[in-house]
């Protein structure tokens, strides 16, 4: 594993944090559809489910003010067409698996109408690289609207708990609120993980008690609740910041930040290695118990797409999870160089 030391640890430990829970929840529910039965694991997605993408969002969001006012053109760069790309092309890789099944149900016509429509609504687990791009064009051209005016309108949003049916809209209701308290309390929350650093026996015991109280608010039905989900996401929000911040000091927990800073290759690859060796165990191990096959499903979703990644990052292959030069905004002055070599 190599790792870049000029990166926020801690930050990466969580979103390690974060992609593993990603995964787990996906990898369970879909083992617990096919068998058609719940799992133990099925309670740790349940557990985590008010904090796990809060937070991935709330990180999303934290480093925000160093490039919000950069030029459009730089901007739209880093934050728009280089989730775009990765999108595009991994709903194409995607759909290139699920063609022949989609063509068995509604023929070739309906795959082809699918993935057109994939770009207009976001298409399975890919919905969170199409909503960033939006949180971060809405954020800079909102910048001057007083800050806690858009909080509250985005907390606002977020209570109402909104259902059109279409992902675009409900995903930023729901979630837009965690990506801007990342962008305008980053400096709050950098004060917060060094106090958890310079305190960490009080850090474990905070995490205790909120896992006790996590606990209880969603097995006792209460975490679904208006204005109590919203509280649920921040104060999970801070307890991965917590334990990323504890895992930073221990060398052992050094994959998990690897899986953190290469999140998105993660993201982007780990729904083949989950289908495969989900539908390999259901075939072949039929009598293993349902949880310990969505625990093996998410470790091979989580490890295949980082092997892979090691295996291609150096080879012709390497625009599977690095953006080529030609998918780039270059700025003018460099296009013209381009035109007149």
């Amino acid at each position: 594993m190599e790792l870049n030391p000029k990166r926020v640890a801690w930050v990466d430990y969580a979103k390690g944090f974060c992609i593993v829970m990603v995964v787990m929840m996906h990898s369970t529910l879909g083992v617990e559809t096919a068998a058609g039965e719940e799992s133990w694991m099925g309670a740790l997605v349940a557990f985590a489910k008010p904090f796990r993408m809060p937070d991935f969002f709330l990180i999303s969001g934290l480093f925000l003010a160093r490039v919000i006012d950069r030029p459009w053109r730089s901007y739209l760069d880093t934050k728009v067409v280089h989730f775009a790309y990765f999108y595009m092309l991994w709903v194409t890789i995607q759909f290139a698996f699920k063609a022949p099944g989609i063509a068995a149900e509604l023929g070739w016509g309906g795959v082809a109408q699918a993935y057109a429509l994939a770009f207009i609504e976001p298409f399975g687990t890919l919905w969170f690289i199409y909503l960033l791009p939006i949180f971060f064009v809405v954020t800079k051209l909102m910048r001057d609207v007083p800050q806690a005016m858009l909080w509250f309108a985005a907390a606002f949003l977020q209570i109402a708990d909104i259902h059109t049916g279409w992902i675009v809209i409900d995903e930023f209701c729901a979630r837009f609120v965690y990506f801007y308290s990342g962008y305008v309390l980053a400096p709050y929350l950098f004060d917060f993980a060094e106090t958890v650093f310079a305190h960490q026996r009080a850090a474990l015991l905070f995490l205790s008690s909120w896992a006790l109280f996590e606990a209880v608010m969603v097995f006792g039905g209460y975490s679904e609740l208006p204005v109590v989900n919203l509280g649920l996401g921040f104060l999970g929000a801070l307890a991965v910041v917590a334990a990323g911040v504890l895992l930073s000091a221990r060398s052992w927990a050094l994959p998990l930040r690897y899986a953190g800073e290469n999140s998105i290759v993660v993201y982007l690859a780990f729904f083949l290695p989950m289908a495969a060796t989900r539908t390999a165990l259901l075939k072949f191990a039929p009598d293993l118990d349902l949880g310990t096959v969505a625990l093996i499903v998410t470790t091979a979703g989580v490890v295949t797409p980082l092997i892979l990644h090691m295996l291609v990052r150096n080879t012709q292959l390497r625009f599977l999870f690095k953006r080529p030069a030609w998918a780039k905004l270059r700025p003018p002055a460099e296009r013209r160089a381009v035109a007149t070599a």
